[in-house]
């Protein structure tokens, strides 16, 4: 382990009870920050809906009541830690719902941003998927093991399309570089190798590039643009929540890491 790493490990230590709350919040934001706009906007996203998929008043209303209510409870049975099966399931529906609804399937970017934020809800799933008590006290159920490896794996896998979107076909040295540096970074999470510090690293530079092109308090409320990069700049830190996740639970066993373990 290189000293880079035992660093790394040692901070971890001392975060290892703040940091979990830190990633589900950051992971949840969007979610909140959209029920929220589902309320403010009430008028305005019915009237969209509804000239847009040509239905009544009463169906747009409805599906903006389920996607308030639905964001916003969920939010707080992740933060509470209750019922998270319940709260990812309806927090999944959403973003096919809204993916539909707002015909995001045509978009490749904000459907690979989608994809990245179910990774970083099945990485909320797989937290709760803590050993279950078997018929032998002391002894771990296997299948619910095998399930979190499964699913730390697919959040991974998954929340590489967010840094697909930031990759930008430009010969400057400086982007080239940074699409280098990127690509290496994203490959070393998605198969689990020296994953902690691949995915700290991935957190500062996704929260620089965040901070840097999405900073939509800088907007003045009267203009569009405020409310496109408002919802780029918490889906962006809902996949920060995601990567400390990955930091907090580690790589699972279906990774590099885990297998060197036996090597």
């Amino acid at each position: 382990m290189s000293s880079l790493e035992i660093a790394v490990e040692k901070a971890l230590s001392h975060s290892k009870t703040t940091l979990p709350h830190i990633a589900r919040f950051c992971l949840v934001s969007t979610f909140f920050e959209d029920g929220l706009r589902m309320y403010v906007q009430w008028h305005e996203q019915r009237e969209y809906l509804a000239m847009s998929w040509d239905c009544s008043n009463a169906i747009a209303t409805v599906f903006i009541l389920f996607n308030m209510v639905g964001q916003l409870g969920s939010v707080g049975m992740v933060l509470l830690r209750q019922k998270i099966d319940i709260a990812c399931f309806v927090l999944f529906m959403t973003v096919i719902m809204q993916t539909i609804a707002y015909s995001i399937l045509w978009d490749t970017q904000f459907l690979f941003r989608n994809f990245a934020l179910c990774g970083a809800l099945l990485l909320v799933l797989a937290e709760s998927k803590v050993e279950d008590k078997s018929l032998f006290a002391g002894v771990p159920s296997l299948g619910e093991n095998k399930l979190k490896k499964y699913l730390q794996l697919a959040g991974r896998v998954l929340m590489v399309f967010m840094f697909l979107t930031l990759i930008k076909f430009d010969t400057s040295p400086g982007q080239m570089l940074q699409n280098l540096v990127g690509c290496i970074l994203m490959v070393l999470v998605t198969v689990g190798y020296k994953t902690k510090l691949s995915a700290l690293i991935l957190v500062t530079w996704l929260n620089l590039l965040n901070f840097y092109f999405n900073a939509w308090w800088t907007i003045p409320a009267h203009k569009p643009l405020r409310d496109f990069l408002k919802f780029d700049f918490f889906q962006t830190l809902s996949v920060v929540g995601g990567l400390l996740m990955v930091v907090v639970l580690g790589p699972g066993g279906a990774s590099v890491d885990e297998r060197k373990k036996n090597w």
